[in-house]
């Protein structure tokens, strides 16, 4: 089964989510992660929702979605290149001593320790979930002691635009 990322654009009103997430279950797809914020226009919302399946499934899940009231638009971003990001937050067991040895660990993660507390450490990291998962390896054996994270957020390129590495 395939990973697929779908952006829903909806109105921004009550119960909204509520038949999405219910949708997903009566046709017996997985929500990996899904977010949900404002978007560029007034009222509405966007939804961008990761599930796995096959074409056909996604395609009728599709389908469906469209047909529920208050959806404005649905788009499967995994057909076309686009861009996904995560932010994860990982409180790991460690002392002071150790901070230097766990800056050089997150470092090239271009994650950041955002609180250093007695017997412990906040890590925030922002990337796609590759690298947030390859982090959280490496991470292991010092124990992580919470983790959580804002599942993907997504949106497709620019036909025009040249990649920017940040």
């Amino acid at each position: 089964m395939e990973r697929h990322t779908i952006a829903v654009l909806v109105n921004d009103c009550p119960g909204v989510l509520t038949r999405v997430a219910n949708l997903f279950g009566q046709r017996g797809c997985n929500i990996d992660s899904i977010t949900v914020g404002s978007s560029e226009e007034a009222g509405l919302s966007r939804m961008i929702i990761t599930t796995s399946g096959d074409d056909h499934q996604i395609n009728q899940l599709m389908k469906q979605l469209r047909k529920l009231i208050d959806i404005i638009s649905v788009t499967n971003l995994s057909k076309d290149p686009f861009v996904s990001r995560e932010l994860a937050l990982i409180k790991v067991n460690a002392t002071p001593s150790q901070l230097v040895e766990l800056k050089s660990i997150v470092e090239p993660f271009r994650a950041t320790i955002v609180d250093v507390g007695p017997a412990s450490l906040i890590i925030q990291v922002t990337g796609d979930t590759e690298k947030i998962d390859a982090l959280l390896v490496l991470l292991q054996s010092y124990g992580i002691l919470e983790l959580t994270r804002t599942g993907s957020m997504a949106m497709a390129r620019s036909a025009v635009s040249a990649p920017v590495h940040a």
